[in-house]
């Protein structure tokens, strides 16, 4: 197994780690409270670390209670061929979720379990009543950006570990963007849920292979 060392260069991007995708949430990730844990152990070995938090106002695009006669994907049987049931808008087809992390509620509050008390910056995404956003890097029009790669590459940052929720959307949005983005891109596999709709998971996959990020264990951090 070949050991990784976080770097001055590195940084750790936890993607996620909110109430409302943790056991009990409005959006629950299956087992997506086991791996705190092993987030808080990871990024105590990294000088870098930069938080995530999905911020949507109330009446999002992603909400299916936005869209009359919709109902989220959790609460429906498959009505699409995929298997999700997806809105079509202008920037391309949009899963409908359950209302989540609406600014200023509990449920989008980073979980209390959540120990990185020397995280730099909390970057918060989905704030457009119009446009979703599963990537930290840009959103889901694939050409606003957030401005975090700007904030790495200001402090020198080259390579990025990412972990957190959920594995398939925006865990891999986030890693795959950053490898476009000529940042080195690593998810730690074991420190990452999956939602596991339909095929997203191996979509995922394969486009980790088609970018060139890589997949690791937490075991392979090591101490710099």
């Amino acid at each position: 197994m070949t050991a990784w060392s976080p770097t001055s260069t590195d940084a750790l991007l936890v993607i996620d780690m909110q109430r409302d995708f943790l056991p009990g949430g409005a959006l629950a990730v299956s087992g997506g409270d086991a791996i705190l844990p092993g987030i808080n152990s990871a990024a105590s070995r990294f000088e870098h670390v930069i938080l995530t938090q999905d911020w949507h106002p109330r009446g999002h695009i992603s909400f299916a209670s936005t869209h009359q006669g919709r109902v989220p994907w959790a609460q429906t049987p498959a009505l699409t061929p995929e298997g999700r049931l997806i809105l079509h808008t202008p920037y391309g087809a949009q899963d409908l979720w359950p209302d989540h992390c609406v600014q200023g509620t509990a449920g989008a509050e980073l979980h209390p379990g959540l120990a990185i008390p020397h995280a730099a910056l909390i970057l918060r995404k989905g704030l457009h009543p119009e446009i979703d956003s599963y990537s930290a890097f840009m959103e889901n029009d694939h050409k606003t950006p957030t401005g975090l790669a700007g904030y790495l590459r200001e402090r020198g940052i080259t390579r990025l570990f990412f972990c957190g929720l959920a594995y398939d959307f925006c865990v891999g949005f986030s890693a795959v963007a950053a490898a476009r983005l000529g940042f080195e891109s690593i998810v730690i596999e074991d420190l990452a849920r999956a939602i596991d709709l339909s095929n997203t998971v191996r979509d995922t996959n394969a486009a980790f292979a088609e970018t060139g990020v890589a997949r690791i264990r937490s075991a392979a951090l090591i101490e710099g």
